[in-house]
C-alpha cells in the first residue's frame, strides 16, 4: 500500500500478537505518510504498547508485516529499529540517573582521543565531548544544560529533551513518540509540542502515541484508533471532533458491568481528604468517601490516580495535605500507620504485592490478621483454619486445601485471597488498585459482589480502575483525574464510558464546565 505518489514512510500491515494465548493484537495495521505527524490512539489495552514494541524489536510480531520506506523489514532483533532509522522515545525516560548529560548523550558513540592503547582501550576527549553536547542541545533545543550536570539532577522536562537529543543525533528518519507528556506539566507539554512541529517542519516523519486527545488535536495530521486489538478508523486529526475520537475508542460497549443492585445507603463520612499533594504526582486534591459507598478514581497514564491511592496507605513520600478518618486526623507515613487506622489496600500486582505465593491459602488469609489467632505467641490453629474456610466459601475460593500454596491458584482467585487476607481483619476503608486486572470474568463477578457487600456492611471503599465499563457498573460515584489534578467527579449511575474517557482525555475541560472547587465544596 502506498500513500499518494510515494511509498509510505511506515506501514504495518494485518499485525497478530498473542500473549499466553490471549490476543493482543488481532490483524492491527497503521499507514504513516512521510513527514507527517500521526497520532496512535486507543483506551488502555488496546493495542498501542504491544504495536510500539513490536516496530521497537522488542517483541515479535506471530504475523504480519513492518515495511519503512516500502521496503519490507526482516529483522526480528531489537537492534533492527536502529538499522531501519526508526528512533524512539518512551514514556519511561531510560537514562541512567549516575551519568552526566554529556554521558547520556553519547553513550555508544564516545569522543575519543590518541591511538588505542595496548588492551583496545581510548581515552575520551572530554573537552570535545562537553562542546558536542552543548552544540547538539542547542541545535535541536536552543537549551544549555551543563553537560556535567547528573541525569538524576535534571528535571522530567530536561531529561526528555537530553533523551530526544540523543535519538536525534543519531539522525533517524522516522521517530516515534511513546507518551511523552504523561509526566509532563503544561508548560512542558507546549514545548514539547513546539519541538515536534519544528522536527516535522525539517522533515521528519513521527508517530504519536497519546491518550490526551487535545494534544493529538494540535499536533497531528491523520490519527489512527485502535480498539481491542484492530484499527478501526483513521481519519483526519484536525477535522474530527474530540468527541468522535471518544465515540470510535469506546465503539459500542454498554457501560453495565452488571445488573444494577438496590442502592446502597451512604452513611458518615469515613475518610476526608483535602488539598493534599505529593509533587510530581498530584496535586490539590480533596474529596471524601463516606461509610456504604464505592467511589472509583480513573485517569490516564500519569493522571496521579494510582499514587494517590497508595498514598492513603502510606506508599508515598513527600506528601503534604489533610487526612482525616471518621473524623479524626491521620498521618500515614507507613502502611503502619493505614493499617492502624483500619485501611486496608489491595494492590494491582497481587504476585509482588498482595499475595505471598510460596505460603499456603491459610497463611496468607490471615497474614494481616495474626494478632487476632494468637494468644502468648501460640497460634489457635483450630479458630484460624475454621475463619479461613469461611472466606474460602464466601469468596468462592477455588482451591483443593486451606494449605495449597497461592502460587498454584488462578490469577483470580489469588485476587480472591489478597482480599480475604483484608477481610479477616474487619476495616473501616477497603483500598483497591485496579481490583480485577487479569482477572476472569467469573471472578470479576464474585469480586464486585464482595466489594457490594462490604460497602452494604458499613466500609468505605475507594478504588482505582482504568476499566471505565467496570468502573461505572460497581461504584457510586466516579472521581475523573487528568495530570494530577481531579477534573470532574460524576454521579456513576447518570455517566457512561465516554463521558468519562472525554474527561480523562481533555476532550472536555472545566473550562465553562464545573471546577474542582466547586466539586469539592
Amino acid at each position: 500500500m502506498s500513500h499518494g505518489d510515494h511509498a509510505a514512510a511506515l506501514e504495518l500491515r494485518d499485525v497478530v500478537k498473542h500473549f499466553d494465548g490471549v490476543p493482543a493484537l488481532r490483524g492491527a495495521s497503521l499507514t504513516v505518510a512521510r513527514g507527517t505527524v500521526h497520532g496512535l490512539i486507543g483506551q488502555n489495552g488496546a493495542g498501542k504498547s504491544t504495536l510500539i514494541k513490536i516496530l521497537a524489536g522488542i517483541h515479535g510480531a506471530d504475523s504480519g508485516a513492518i515495511a519503512v520506506d516500502g521496503i519490507v523489514q526482516t529483522h526480528t532483533a531489537s537492534t533492527h529499529a536502529g538499522a531501519s532509522g526508526i528512533g524512539f522515545i518512551h514514556q519511561e525516560r531510560l537514562l541512567p540517573s549516575t551519568f552526566t548529560v554529556a554521558e547520556a548523550l553519547w553513550l555508544g558513540a564516545e569522543r575519543t582521543i590518541g591511538p588505542k592503547a595496548a588492551g583496545g582501550f581510548r581515552l575520551l576527549d572530554i573537552r570535545r565531548l562537553q562542546r558536542d553536547t552543548r552544540d547538539a542541545l542547542h541545535t535541536h533545543f536552543g537549551v544549555d544544560i551543563a553537560p556535567n550536570r547528573l541525569i538524576g539532577d535534571l528535571s522530567v522536562a530536561e531529561q526528555q529533551i537530553v533523551q530526544i537529543t540523543r535519538e536525534l543525533i543519531r539522525e533517524p528518519r522516522i521517530l516515534v513518540f511513546d507518551e511523552p507528556t504523561a509526566a509532563l506539566v503544561s508548560r512542558e507539554v507546549d514545548r514539547l509540542l513546539q519541538t515536534i512541529d519544528l522536527l516535522r517542519q525539517r522533515g521528519l516523519t513521527i508517530l504519536y502515541v497519546s491518550h490526551y486527545l487535545n494534544e493529538i488535536a494540535a499536533i497531528c495530521d491523520q490519527v489512527t484508533v485502535l480498539r481491542d486489538g484492530v484499527d478501526v478508523a483513521r481519519v483526519d486529526a484536525r477535522q474530527t471532533p474530540t468527541e468522535a475520537l471518544v465515540s470510535a475508542m469506546i465503539g459500542t460497549q454498554t457501560t453495565q458491568a452488571q445488573t444494577a443492585a438496590p442502592a446502597r445507603m451512604p452513611g458518615n463520612v469515613v475518610l476526608e481528604v483535602r488539598d493534599l499533594s505529593a509533587p510530581g504526582r498530584f496535586e490539590n486534591v480533596s474529596f471524601d468517601v463516606r461509610r456504604g459507598e464505592i467511589v472509583g478514581i480513573t485517569g490516564l497514564l500519569g493522571s496521579g490516580g494510582k499514587s494517590l491511592v497508595r498514598s492513603l496507605f502510606g506508599l508515598e513520600r513527600g506528601v503534604e495535605g489533610e487526612i482525616e478518618i471518621d473524623g479524626k486526623k491521620a498521618r500515614l507515613r507507613r502502611p503502619q500507620d493505614a493499617v492502624r487506622r483500619h485501611i486496608a489496600f489491595v494492590p494491582e500486582d497481587r504476585r509482588a504485592h498482595g499475595v505471598a505465593p510460596a505460603l499456603s491459602v491459610r497463611e496468607n488469609t490471615t497474614l494481616a490478621s495474626l494478632a487476632r489467632f494468637s494468644r502468648f505467641g501460640l497460634l489457635a490453629q483450630r479458630r484460624e483454619t475454621q475463619t479461613v474456610q469461611r472466606l474460602i466459601e464466601e469468596l468462592a475460593v477455588r482451591t483443593s486445601s486451606t494449605e495449597t500454596p497461592v502460587r498454584h491458584l488462578s490469577g483470580g482467585n489469588q485476587q480472591k485471597i489478597a482480599l480475604a487476607k483484608w477481610l479477616s481483619r474487619t476495616s473501616s476503608l477497603y483500598l483497591l488498585d485496579e481490583p480485577t486486572v487479569g482477572v476472569d470474568v467469573g471472578a470479576k463477578t464474585e469480586i464486585y459482589r464482595l466489594l457490594d457487600q462490604l460497602a452494604r456492611d458499613g466500609a468505605g471503599v475507594l478504588l482505582f480502575s482504568s476499566d471505565l465499563i467496570e468502573l461505572l457498573g460497581i461504584t457510586d460515584r466516579v472521581l475523573v483525574m487528568a495530570r494530577g489534578r481531579i477534573v470532574r467527579e460524576l454521579v456513576s449511575r447518570d455517566a457512561d464510558s465516554q463521558d468519562v474517557l472525554a474527561w480523562a482525555t481533555g476532550a472536555r475541560s472545566a473550562q465553562g464546565s464545573t471546577t474542582q472547587q466547586e466539586i469539592a465544596a
